[in-house]
């Protein structure tokens, strides 16, 4: 144990669950491999995979948000915002509030993720199955590169954050550790949730996979073709 942890009787204790941990990569990879995709033909399975994954993976995360551990449940790092405006004029003080789980702006950061992952996911869906105009295609795209500004100030906000706070917060979401005290580090990790969450959406891959097109790549012609029941015959 470190001194400066003796003196304070802090050590490394569990915060994220394995649940919020995997929930959190399977993000990270899938909106990076949906955004890059986005405008191929060629990989146009792995967008729209990548873009149902997001969804479920939200579906999962607001379950959890209500079901889940300590720092895992919305009522335990929603704040309003004057803890927000708080917590970031403190930063900007070179004096930010220290928070076990997700600080005031983090959560803000992560709500605006889920939000725009459930109006991405909504407007792709729609774009896909040709229910619109092309308005919503475009809301689509918007929604996806307003997604990938917050991104980056989430990250930028890690960064300062672990810079200030003299912890490693991108290490605590791979190991689920931070410093604290004993007593309020969460009791079990959730393994078997976290298992089951990977499983469920490696499952889905599979099954996507499964229902791939062979023989080539299909043009957007011939995909237009299928969903209107046309199959090209002249007789």
């Amino acid at each position: 144990m470190a001194p400066a942890e003796a003196a304070t009787g802090t050590r490394p204790i569990l915060v994220w669950d394995a649940p919020v941990r995997v929930f959190h990569w399977l993000m990270v990879l899938s909106f990076a491999g949906a955004y890059l995709s986005a405008e191929s033909e060629r990989w146009r399975l792995l967008h729209v995979t990548l873009g149902y994954t997001m969804a479920g993976l939200v579906a999962f995360r607001i379950v959890w948000g209500v079901l889940g551990t300590r720092y895992a449940r919305f009522s335990t790092f929603v704040r309003g915002p004057r803890a927000v405006a708080r917590y970031v004029g403190a930063m900007l003080r070179g004096e930010p509030e220290h928070h076990t789980g997700h600080n005031p702006a983090g959560a803000l950061a992560i709500l605006a993720l889920l939000g725009l992952t459930v109006a991405i996911a909504a407007s792709g869906w729609t774009t896909y199955n040709d229910l619109a105009g092309e308005w919503v295609a475009e809301a689509h795209e918007v929604a996806a590169n307003l997604m990938l500004l917050v991104v980056g100030v989430h990250i930028a906000g890690v960064v300062v954050a672990s810079w200030l706070h003299r912890e490693n917060l991108v290490r605590a979401m791979v190991t689920g550790r931070k410093p604290g005290l004993p007593a309020d580090g969460v009791r079990s990790a959730w393994r078997t949730v976290a298992v089951l969450l990977l499983a469920g959406v490696l499952g889905f891959w599979w099954l996507q996979w499964q229902g791939a097109p062979t023989g080539g790549t299909t043009s957007p012609e011939t995909v237009a073709a299928q969903k209107h029941g046309d199959d090209g015959d002249t007789d």
